[in-house]
């Protein structure tokens, strides 16, 4: 069965906004989503762009602003006006609670759209293990199995497994999917992996 690897961070505005098409996509062509959460912001600063901290006022209205809601509009994924309340928290316990999902054997496609969307739709704060939590049991997954791992020595350790290959495969921003090892950057390659998938 071929396989679509996908690097990604669970509070990403653009992994939220191509996740229910890229799901979609990977379905109809019978491929596995091979899921690799990372630490983004290093990811960034690896790939030479400034961390977010450091980027101007302007870049962050249309980026976090007129882009996201004209995805939002193309692709049915709706969001709430503006950076959710906090977005800024660190995301290293969702990212922690999908590992520790694949670790435990699970399918978290569910999970990690859940959480996306969960972030961006209805401003949730997944540093909080209470709401993350809720936003698991509510995808079907036993939470506090997953919580109880995913702050594990071994989830910690994927975790950076994960964001070291990443930068060492020139992964800059989230989401980055390969497949066959060609490199799609950006939600707005989804059509680009479907047409490949169907050559």
């Amino acid at each position: 069965m071929k396989e679509i690897e996908y690097f990604y961070a669970a509070h990403s505005a653009f992994a939220y906004l191509g996740s229910k098409k890229f799901m979609s996509i990977a379905a109809a062509a019978n491929c596995v989503i091979v899921h690799k959460p990372i630490d983004l912001d290093r990811c960034v600063i690896a790939g030479g762009a400034p961390g977010f901290g450091a980027r101007s006022q302007a870049h962050y209205d249309y980026y976090f602003g007129r882009e996201i809601a004209r995805w939002s509009e193309y692709r049915g994924a709706p969001v709430i006006g503006g950076i959710p309340t906090h977005h800024s928290n660190d995301p290293a316990l969702a990212n922690g609670m999908l590992i520790a999902g694949l670790q435990q054997g699970h399918n978290i496609d569910a999970l990690a759209h859940g959480l996306l969307e969960a972030h961006w739709r209805d401003d949730a704060n997944l540093a909080d293990a209470e709401t993350l939590t809720r936003v698991a049991t509510q995808c079907g997954y036993d939470a506090q199995a997953l919580l109880a791992e995913a702050n594990s020595t071994e989830v910690r350790a994927i975790y950076e497994k994960n964001t070291e290959e990443a930068i060492a495969r020139s992964v800059f921003g989230s989401p980055t999917y390969f497949l066959d090892g060609d490199m799609f950057y950006g939600q707005d390659r989804l059509e680009f992996i479907e047409r490949a998938l169907a050559k």
